[in-house]
């Protein structure tokens, strides 16, 4: 009896345990989602951006609030309609007995939760298409109509998918109306089915009716707008262009607008049936429906494509293909590209380059691809600091002289510490330091970079900056900045005198406000449950004055407070104004511009240097540098300036978010010295202007003078990638003076035949200084009947070289690899000036390259010396003209390049350059070639310039002594490397 009177107590102990166990779970639930919420509010508030964060918020939670009621009154409503509805009297069937049965004990919970569930789906599905609505709201026009429908072409970017989304929406819910209106009038007897005989009563059969009828008018409303959508599509029936072709004016369109007609039609014929209770009409007419659009909308357009259109493609498309022309090429900011013929010619004559001396001077002979390693080990001054596997280009004055300049950050690498404790990872090793800047066109006597900014602590000729570099590429995940341990600072910059410990480093306290505070435990917890890290709340070196930081990434800081924009997919440093700021480009853009080309921008900016995504989802036919960001590298402030001033899109989300974007005139002096012309942007402008440089509608149509972007010919094997574009400092024929210019190449399309043609058709530069040529794009078109070799003949013509291939020969032998640096093209002369680095570098792990030789080439002649200025001197008969900007170089040994094993640690003094120091030592023990190897290669190089002279003056005699000669030198020079 005990027992028995126990057991009620502790059932509901269980029922009390299990109740207080789930609300302790939904507690720990939303805690961690506020801390979520509460650290993002706290970082954009940091930042200045907290309006961008809040908008956000405000847009999905409106747009959550609308799709939840959108979807659950209209579905609560229908089912208590057709609850309320039932017939009370009516016989029902023993099946629906036993369904309601079940169904009843739950039917109240089942009329509330089913709507509510069904809304919150939806809710969430509305809440991500904020962007949408918002850009609806503020849209702002383009003052260009389409030529097909005389409409803004605003109307096709924010009102034409805002319409399209809200009848998507309410179709939807109709749909799931329609479901649950038959369902409950079914359960509960409106709708009876006896064998082939259906009935239904009056309430049910208007319920059906109205909701069918409310549906079709939506579907006659979208129909009508999908004739709009034709001028958008890029996949119509004709598949020729983006935008409407004849088939679609003169088929789809009329096609489309009667049936949206035929659709109202029979939305009226479902409202007859719900007064009369006729439902053959309304049937028959759903029916002629769906034919009519098998006939109107698939069948009739395909017999005019075929039988009209196929037979007369280019005459009768060819006002289309017009329209396709222009809208892409201003789309793609492509209009106003300035076509200039260049008559290029292929003969190397003295002096041809005495009036191109200012770009000869610039010619920049480091690849700034291939020497990070060579940074690495000559400024990376210790273990825990590293650089980009790709460094950046960038111009300086310098002693009054604009410079091209290779730069790279000295940031942090956490890999290379030699103890890896939370402690050490997040308190002390927290930021990089400094910027390394070598003359773009210089080298010294051993091949290594002369620098015009190195060193810890830092000296050169960029001026005082503040060196710490806190936000960066590669900055680690999380740190905690700010505070003293004890009373000392503990945030490492760099070792100091002889010491190589923790110890004697030089030590900071970070001084700025760059990221959310620690003052609190309560800080402390929802960034410890941020990171998962217990240390974050746990650690006694956590103090009142802790800051930390993420989200360093100058791209990543970007793309959060400005979530509109596409950032281009690389940042550049530069001193500005005594601080490190990274530059950051970015883009607006959309794929719904009238007639205009989709394509793929993860694609079109592939090549050497970025890879390929496995799928491209980011199609855009319409892209514009409209912002500039900055983001300094000390306090991680991200500044956006309107760069371009007329883009709608712009104009659109500062509406959106006012007081984010600082205008064009807030630009510093210091900045505009070094912004550029995005790369993105070019090698997307670079692949539309690849057939779109063809305005002639024929031409266009058979593709006979389509142009791609040439394969990189220095990389080797299967998997081929396009030729990057590069920037110098070159005056492009047909402009007044040089300027800092990004270029790339063309060669004929030839993939339909499965081979390269490689020869040059066309060389596209764009101006990168700012000022009133910022931006112009300079197409140079070469004759049609021209054979100037493209990038591939000249590789192949350098490779193929058997005087070039000896010394290489030599060179890779033993230890030693040839590393071939990027192939530029340089518009000089009257013709195209071919350039190319060889760099050597040891197999050893601490192996780098050093610039041993300079290859060029003028139409089928080449040169190959250890400066540029002696290549350039020798190609062109004795005397280019000009001097190149290594002219001042020794060649290395006479001639004899060294391997550059570099087994120095780079924390020394070593030698410079420039006016600054070299950081370490790192060359090595094979540096410097022995004598007798020297001696060997030397004379090979005399016997080489004089059996090129005898050939010149048709000297046989002279020529086979000289042969002999360079034989003998191989053969000493094989014997001096053993």
């Amino acid at each position: 009896m005990s027992t028995a009177a126990s057991r009620p107590p502790r059932s509901r102990n269980r029922s009390s345990l299990a109740v207080t166990l789930v609300v302790l779970a939904a507690v720990v639930i939303a805690f961690f989602l506020f801390s979520s919420l509460y650290t993002d509010a706290q970082w954009f508030g940091q930042l200045g951006y907290l309006a961008v964060l809040t908008t956000q918020w405000a847009g999905a939670a409106v747009m959550f609030l609308v799709g939840f009621l959108g979807m659950a009154v209209p579905v609560f409503i229908a089912v208590q309609v057709a609850f309320r509805a039932r017939p009370v009297y009516a016989k029902l069937s023993s099946q629906l007995d036993r369904y309601q049965q079940v169904i009843e004990p739950l039917r109240r919970l089942s009329m509330w939760g089913i709507p509510v569930v069904l809304g919150l789906f939806m809710g969430v599905s509305t809440a991500m298409r904020w962007q949408t609505v918002l850009q609806f709201f503020n849209r702002t026009p383009f003052g260009v109509k389409d030529p097909q429908f005389g409409l803004d072409n605003s109307f096709y970017i924010w009102e034409l998918p805002f319409y399209h989304g809200v009848l998507g929406y309410a179709s939807a819910v109709l749909v799931v109306v329609f479901i649950a209106t038959i369902a409950t009038a079914y359960l509960y007897g409106g709708i009876r089915v006896a064998g082939r005989e259906v009935r239904i009563t009056r309430p049910a059969r208007v319920q059906i009716a109205v909701t069918a009828a409310l549906f079709l008018v939506l579907q006659s409303i979208s129909i009508w707008l999908d004739q709009y959508s034709t001028v958008t599509d890029a996949n119509g029936i004709s598949g020729l262009v983006t935008g409407a072709t004849y088939s679609d004016v003169y088929a789809v369109i009329p096609g489309r607008a009667i049936l949206s007609g035929i659709a109202a039609v029979v939305a009226i014929l479902f409202i007859v049936t719900a007064v009369i209770g006729r439902w053959r009409f309304p049937l028959i007419g759903t029916a002629l429906l769906i034919v009519a659009s098998l006939i109107v909308g698939t069948i009739y357009p395909s017999i005019v494509q075929q039988l009209s259109v196929k037979p007369s493609e280019q005459t009768l498309e060819s006002t289309y293909i017009q329209r396709n022309i222009t809208a892409t090429r201003a789309a793609y900011g492509v209009d106003d590209v300035k076509v200039v013929p260049y008559d290029a010619t292929t003969t190397a004559e003295p002096g041809a380059l005495r009036a191109d001396a200012q770009t000869t001077a610039n010619l920049r002979i480091l690849d700034p691809s291939k020497i990070s390693k060579t940074f690495a080990q000559l400024q990376q001054q210790v273990q825990y600091y590293g650089f980009q596997d790709r460094l950046d280009v960038d111009r300086y004055t310098v002693d009054g002289r604009t410079t091209d300049t290779v730069i790279a950050v000295r940031e942090l690498n956490q890999q290379g510490q030699s103890s890896r404790t939370w402690y050490n990872n997040t308190l002390v090793y927290t930021h990089g330091y400094g910027v390394v800047a070598a003359y773009g066109n210089r080298r010294d006597d051993k091949g290594q970079p002369i620098f015009l900014e190195s060193d810890i602590p830092y000296t050169g000729k960029l001026g005082r900056y503040e060196p710490r570099v806190y936000f960066g590429e590669n900055s680690p995940r999380y740190s905690i900045v700010g505070s003293k341990v004890g009373g000392k600072s503990v945030e490492i910059d760099y070792p100091s005198g002889s010491a190589r410990d923790d110890a004697g480093a030089r030590k900071t306290t970070y001084g700025a406000d760059g990221g959310p505070k620690l003052d609190n435990l309560f800080n402390r917890l929802v960034y410890a449950i941020k990171f998962q890290s217990q240390e974050v709340l746990l650690s006694q070196d956590i103090g009142s004055g802790s800051q930390i930081l993420y989200n360093r990434d100058p791209i990543d800081r970007v793309k959060q407070v400005a979530p509109y924009l596409t950032p281009d997919s690389n940042a550049y440093p530069a001193i500005v104004d005594g601080r490190i700021q990274w530059i950051v480009d970015a883009y607006t853009t959309t794929a719904d511009y009238p007639y205009s080309q989709i394509g793929q921008l993860s694609n079109a900016i592939a090549d050497t240097d970025t890879p390929k995504p496995p799928y491209a989802v980011d199609d855009v036919n319409y892209i514009r540098n409209s912002v500039k960001a900055t983001v300094d590298a000390y306090t991680g402030k991200v500044s956006l300036y309107q760069w371009d001033a007329k883009d709608p899109i712009l104009k659109t989300w500062m509406k959106v978010f006012p007081g984010t974007v600082k205008p064009k005139s807030a630009i510093s002096a210091g900045l505009l010295k070094h912004v550029r012309y995005p790369a993105d942007l070019f090698k997307m402008q670079r692949e539309i202007l690849g057939p779109y440089h063809v305005t002639n509608t024929g031409t266009f149509y058979s593709g006979d003078d389509k142009w791609v972007t040439p394969s990189d010919p220095t990389v080797t094997g299967a998997t081929k990638t396009t030729q990057p574009p590069y920037y110098l400092t070159m005056q492009t024929p047909g402009t007044a003076k040089p300027a800092f210019t990004l270029y790339s190449t063309y060669i004929p399309d030839t993939s339909q035949q499965g081979q390269e043609r490689n020869i040059l058709k066309g060389y596209l530069t764009a101006n990168s200084d700012a000022g009133a040529n910022y931006g112009q794009l300079t197409l140079l078109t070469l004759p049609k009947d021209a054979t100037v070799p493209g990038p591939g003949q000249v590789q192949n013509a350098f490779n193929s070289d058997t005087d070039v291939s000896q010394v290489l020969n030599i060179l890779k032998r033993g230890d030693s690899q040839i590393v071939r640096g990027n192939l530029l093209t340089v518009p000089v002369g009257g013709g195209l000036l071919n350039v190319q680095p060889v760099y050597v570098q040891s197999t050893g792990d601490t192996s780098y390259p050093l610039l041993q030789y300079v290859l060029v080439s003028f139409g089928d002649q080449i040169a190959f010396k250890p400066t540029l200025d002696e290549a350039l001197d020798q190609l062109f008969g004795g005397n280019s003209g000009a001097s190149a900007g290594d002219s001042g170089a020794n060649s290395p040994g006479d001639g004899t390049p060294g391997t550059g094993t570099g087994t120095g640690t780079g924390t020394g003094t070593g030698t410079g350059g420039g006016g600054s120091g070299s950081g370490g030592s790192g060359s090595g023990a094979g540096s410097t070639p022995n004598a007798q190897l020297q001696s060997a290669l030397a004379a090979y190089q005399a016997a080489l310039a004089k059996r090129q002279q005898a050939y010149a003056d048709n000297d046989l005699v002279a020529a086979a002594q000289a042969d002999q000669e360079m034989q003998d030198a191989i053969e000493r020079a094989i014997a001096a490397q053993g």
